[in-house]
């Protein structure tokens, strides 16, 4: 009999917790920290379920002490892969390690790319350059409410981003140019392309959460795939089925912000009887990691760390709760806005839980899916240490 009948993957998108050793060669100096430093800008972060869990016996975070007795097991998360983006780190904890890198234009997609672009999607476009997701609208908004055209940008990550008003540029119809640019894309490695909706006026813009992914999709044989075939419940929640280009994850709740995603991670975790929920809170990222906002990361930690104990008891006994995140961005490294490459934590959870441990150190973020593996019977997934024997000792 399996250890666990049922499981929840929460990816606190951005939650890095320190450099990792080959951080250099990702253009990052070895001082980011995405919770660490968030609780020196702060005084001290509040979370104290992830401290009971073992967050602290991680790292050195100003407000989340060590625990000599974690009621959850803790592991460091050293990445595998080839890349420090939303892609990369997602596959590899499902078993993936990418070695050739997605493409990174910099500074700007070459005419044959855009040309090609164009013409198939009919719509001419404004920018092509890299820039801030928010910056890029000051620059750019004004010009696009009175040309109708969309704007095209990219960042230090492999993405091809398309903008457009909601007023201006129906969702449909931005979607479906975003389709038309992953065919394009997809013989030139662009790991992501993202449509960005927006609405109000200059001075005044707001991102809206109709934002899509459209991603490549990942080699076959992942966790993910191998539940499926199992005759497994995969559920993704926010942006999961995007992120995996629905391979693996047939079944998918939109969110609009973490607050949601929690409800609908709890909620789906409470219907779910044997099988996976893969959420990710993505605010951590897009509103407090890259718009380097310290106070709005540490609050949606807070705010998230009051919920856990809700997720924990829709998983009931039988469950674990897996927390981890997908790569760091420290919202007080201002040298960019991009992410960061960084060591990731993985909090193992469970009602069923009398004790826990700190696991010390693995050396892909697979540590995650390979320990599912081992709990759902599904073979070797080749990458990454399961610890499932730490945990039912």
């Amino acid at each position: 009999m399996r250890p666990f009948d049922k499981a929840c993957i929460l990816v606190l998108d951005g939650a890095g917790i320190g450099a990792a050793p080959d951080c250099a060669d990702f253009g990052d100096p070895d001082t980011v920290n995405t919770l660490g430093n968030c609780a020196r800008a702060v005084g001290g972060l509040r979370a104290p379920r992830l401290q009971r869990m073992g967050l602290g016996n991680l790292c050195d975070i100003a407000g989340i002490a060590p625990t000599a007795a974690p009621d959850g097991f803790a592991l460091r998360m050293v990445e595998a892969s080839a890349g420090k983006d939303t892609p990369t780190g997602h596959w590899e904890m499902v078993g993936v390690r990418t070695t050739q890198p997605f493409a990174v234009f910099n500074p700007r997609f070459p005419d044959e790319i855009v040309r090609e672009f164009e013409r198939a999607s009919g719509h001419q476009v404004l920018g092509n350059c890299v820039a801030s997701g928010t910056a890029i609208l000051d620059e750019l908004g004004p010009e696009h409410l009175r040309t109708g055209k969309p704007i095209l940008y990219t960042s230090a990550d492999s993405v091809f981003q398309v903008a457009a008003h909601e007023e201006v540029i129906a969702i449909e119809e931005l979607w479906r140019i975003c389709e038309v640019a992953r065919r394009v894309l997809d013989p030139w490695r662009v790991g992501r392309v993202i449509a960005r909706p927006f609405v109000g006026q200059p001075g005044a813009w707001r991102r809206t959460y109709n934002r899509k992914d459209f991603s490549m999709p990942p080699p076959p044989g992942t966790l993910l795939d191998r539940m499926v075939a199992a005759g497994l419940r995969v559920v993704g929640v926010g942006k999961i089925q995007d992120i995996f280009a629905g391979c693996g994850v047939p079944e998918s709740i939109h969110t609009e912000g973490n607050a949601d995603g929690i409800e609908q991670t709890i909620a789906a975790c409470r219907g779910l009887d044997q099988g996976l929920v893969f959420t990710n809170l993505v605010d951590f990222d897009a509103l407090y990691g890259h718009r380097r906002n310290p106070g709005g990361f540490a609050q949606a930690l807070t705010e998230a760390d009051a919920r856990l104990d809700d997720i924990l008891d829709a998983l009931g006994d039988r469950g674990l709760l897996c927390i981890t995140a997908d790569h760091g961005n420290d919202p007080t490294y201002l040298a960019t806005t991009d992410h960061t490459r960084e060591v990731v934590p993985l909090l193992l959870a469970s009602k069923g839980f009398r004790r826990g441990a700190d696991l010390g150190t693995g050396d892909s973020f697979a540590c995650l899916g390979q320990t599912l593996a081992d709990n759902f019977g599904l073979g070797d997934l080749g990458l990454g240490r399961s610890v499932l024997n730490s945990l039912t000792a």
